[in-house]
C-alpha cells in the first residue's frame, strides 16, 4: 500500500521497515503470518491519505 502511494522504502533495521514521502516517514515492523496493530494499520492509512492529499 505505500509503495503504490508513492513511498519509497528507505532501509529495513531488524524486523522493521523505514518508508519516506516526502518528509512524512512511516515505520511498519514486518514479522511474517503477524497481523499489524490497529494502531500501526491508522498509522499508514493517516500517511497514505496526508500524501494524497498533498500530491492533489
Amino acid at each position: 500500500m505505500l509503495l503504490r502511494a508513492g513511498f519509497e522504502l528507505l532501509r529495513s533495521k531488524g524486523s522493521h521497515r523505514i518508508y519516506k514521502a516526502g518528509n512524512r516517514r512511516v515505520v511498519v515492523p514486518f514479522h511474517t503470518g503477524v497481523t499489524l496493530h490497529p494502531k500501526t494499520a491508522k498509522e499508514v492509512i493517516d500517511a497514505i491519505t496526508e500524501i494524497s492529499n498533498l500530491r492533489d
